[in-house]
């Protein structure tokens, strides 16, 4: 009997930088026994690419964020995934009244006791901590 792979969804604001690069993360560290989408609790890049700084920033650590297209957070998703991880605490609580009572269990933050920061709007330097935030972290997503 074949398995499926664990289906995780990554989670921010507009799908533009955190949850594509997390996704792009999980993706290349966890290999065929994951598969993992991203998606924004607002429409703000829906249908637009990841950040152009986040691209490059990826890019330079082996991750590929050209093919991502921004996609807004449904119901479908929550219930598509195993894990739904939130990149802060904002985006978590904004996610329980989209879930039905069967998928508020898999919400949980990206990292347990601290958000990811938000590197929009912010020099260079905090789209590398992010990726770095973002890799430290990814382990415990693939156990």
């Amino acid at each position: 009997m074949t398995t499926r792979p664990r289906r995780v969804l990554t989670v921010c604001l507009g799908n533009h930088c955190r949850a594509p690069l997390a996704a792009a993360v999980l993706t290349k560290l966890g290999g065929p026994m994951i598969e993992v989408r991203s998606a924004g609790i607002r429409d703000w890049h829906v249908g637009k690419p990841a950040h152009p700084v986040m691209t490059t920033v990826a890019s330079r650590h082996g991750y590929d964020l050209t093919g991502h297209r921004g996609v807004q957070i449904t119901p479908d998703l929550l219930q598509w995934a195993d894990a739904v991880l939130a990149m802060d605490n904002t985006v978590l609580e904004a996610l329980h009244p989209i879930a039905g009572r069967d998928d508020r269990g898999k919400l949980r933050r990206y990292l347990e006791d601290q958000d990811v920061p938000d590197p929009w709007k912010q020099p260079a330097e905090a789209f590398e901590e992010c990726l770095t935030v973002i890799e430290a972290g990814a382990r415990h997503h693939l156990l």
